[in-house]
């Protein structure tokens, strides 16, 4: 059983900064592209970051240089660096991972919530 569980979330003013964690646990063959994405009430899950397992990013144009995506590779676990945090940013965070215990699999953490004041 494999089990992605995030950590960092919490409630920042405008201009702050946070930094999300997800730990993979399990019987894992391998991880292969691990993501960020958002949530809020009544809008679609989105895309906020993602790394290749050779640290190749992606990130989505509302970002604009303000998160920073990264992986230890050692550690199965991965990070998401806010900085400069908006209101909007509000949402529930979660990670994601492609996994291979036999074959890959799309995982998912519990989520996370980030809450930016003004």
């Amino acid at each position: 059983q494999v089990q992605l569980v995030e950590s960092g979330g919490g409630l920042v003013q405008a201009g702050g900064s946070l930094r999300l964690s997800c730990a993979a646990s399990g019987i894992i063959f391998s991880i292969h592209n691990v993501a960020w994405y958002r949530q809020t009430p009544g809008k679609q899950r989105e895309l906020v970051a993602q790394i290749t397992p050779r640290g190749s990013t992606n990130y989505a144009d509302f970002v604009e240089g303000r998160f920073t995506i990264s992986r230890d590779n050692s550690k199965k676990t991965w990070y998401l660096q806010m900085n400069t945090l908006k209101p909007e940013d509000t949402a529930v965070y979660y990670c994601y991972a492609l996994i291979t215990m036999n074959y890959p699999q799309p995982y998912w953490g519990q989520g996370t919530q980030v809450t930016v004041s003004s």
